[in-house]
């Protein structure tokens, strides 16, 4: 997307604010100039549930092996500052959408018909237009109605989240209709065979595939791999450990059918790692401030990995701050989409650093949950309720700053976030939602007792 078409469908008073840029180094020397490769990429964006930094081995958690997410990381490129919403839905929508919960209303779980096709354009229309085949493999029932409506030629959904076994639930939906699963039936290796089908009938064409995964969300249970009488934490290291597998089974595919230099795969974690996992995914010995559903660093922090071979820089770690927003810019400028008239969105593209230019980097990033909001840049960040907080030791340590500090960074810091802040109005809360939210947290404390 070039930056003629950010401003026009960028709102005119974030486009005009300016912070300081963050840095972007790498792991690797520099690039002359990217690779060019013909034609538009395949798109995959494998999104992770509940995974946040300290479950993946190349973001540098310690308890976890990843080999095949690390793969990822040593022939692409890493993104350190890459931020969604606390929670599913949210995250969900704003990376479909490209706009902020105060936007489209989705501002928590129990917020699910806040949008609707009238009101909201999802990415696989845009693709669509583009002329691309576009396909939905997994959870879905944090936003309304089922993926075809929205723009899927192809789908898989199930109900609810953390599907696994038909035990939980024997239904699950291909196309529209609703299918059963057998008696030992593992339901990620269904839909990774339904993945790798749709890839087999679609190799002639450019493809867009959305493909959010059961693993890790809880309840975590045994995997076909899983040891007969494993111990809950050791059930917990089998999810993300399958998880894995299936990354590596979906690469494997893709050498097999030659697609492998035409396809684009973006792997992330929709929020930070539940509380179940907090404790044990740490990075270096240190746990990370916060977990899923907060609004510290780890609440939405998350992995996010791009690898496209010829393309994008191998090894390379980029400092840029991005968030689930700048999926939908990106999608569209790789797969040359025009992107829809008339709508604001809050997306920034950051093709051209997945392609190992320097591109136009954020200066900021905005995180909302059911009326919590914070606004962060390369160093501080202020939530809506007026905090303001040094990130110099974040994720691990979020300093809280003084109202009446003479530190002259942070009273700039302060008076910058704030203007921007005032242009994103977070949407009130929902009291309904916060204390379903606030239940369920206390029926996993009371489990973890």
């Amino acid at each position: 997307m070039n930056r003629r078409d950010f401003l026009r469908t960028a709102s005119a008073g974030l486009a005009a604010l300016s912070l300081p840029a963050c840095r972007t180094t790498s792991a690797t020397p520099p690039v002359s100039a990217p690779l060019a490769v013909a034609g538009k990429p395949n798109i995959i964006f494998i999104l992770s549930d509940d995974v946040g930094l300290g479950d993946i081995g190349c973001c540098g958690g310690d308890h976890f092996k990843t080999p095949n997410i690390d793969a990822l990381a040593r022939g692409g490129t890493r993104f350190e500052y890459h931020y969604a919403m606390p929670l599913c839905g949210p995250s969900r929508c704003l990376a479909m959408t490209g706009r902020y919960p105060f936007r489209t209303g989705l501002i928590s779980n129990q917020s699910a018909d806040a949008i609707a096709p009238s009101r909201e354009i999802m990415i696989p229309t845009v693709m669509k237009k583009a002329g691309y085949v576009t396909a939905s493999v997994g959870k879905w029932g944090q936003m309304c109605l089922d993926p075809g409506t929205w723009g899927f030629d192809e789908y898989l959904t199930f109900k609810g989240s953390g599907h696994y076994w038909r035990s939980q639930n024997p239904l699950y939906t291909v196309n529209g209709k609703t299918k059963e699963l057998a008696e030992h039936e593992y339901l990620p290796d269904t839909m990774h065979s339904f993945l790798v089908d749709f890839l087999a009938r679609h190799q002639a064409q450019p493809f867009f595939v959305y493909y959010p995964m059961s693993h890790v969300h809880g309840p975590i249970l045994r995997t076909p791999d899983s040891k007969p009488g494993a111990a809950k934490a050791d059930l917990y290291t089998d999810n993300i450990v399958y998880m894995d597998k299936l990354v590596g089974k979906l690469v494997a595919e893709l050498d097999r059918l030659h697609l492998r230099e035409k396809t684009l795969i973006l792997f992330s974690g929709d929020n930070g790692t539940a509380h179940f996992g907090a404790d044990r995914s740490t990075l270096g010995g240190r746990r990370i401030n916060g977990q899923k559903a907060s609004m510290l660093e780890g609440g939405s922090r998350v992995p996010l990995i791009a690898n496209w071979p010829g393309t994008t820089p191998a090894g390379a770690v980029n400092h840029d701050l991005t968030d689930f927003s700048d999926y939908f810019a990106t999608c569209a400028e790789l797969g040359s989409a025009a992107l829809p008239a008339g709508v604001t969105l809050d997306s920034r593209s950051f093709a051209a650093q997945i392609k190992g230019a320097q591109g136009q980097p954020r200066e900021w990033i905005y995180v909302e949950l059911n009326g919590r909001s914070y606004v962060r840049n390369a160093r501080y960040k202020l939530t809506n309720g007026g905090e303001l907080f040094d990130l110099k030791e974040a994720p691990f340590v979020e300093t809280p700053v003084p109202a009446d500090t003479t530190d002259a960074d942070a009273i700039a810091a302060r008076k910058r976030l704030k203007e921007i802040l005032d242009q994103l109005p977070t949407a009130p809360a929902n009291a309904s939602a916060d204390k379903k939210q606030r239940k369920k947290q206390n029926r996993k404390k009371n489990k973890a007792v």
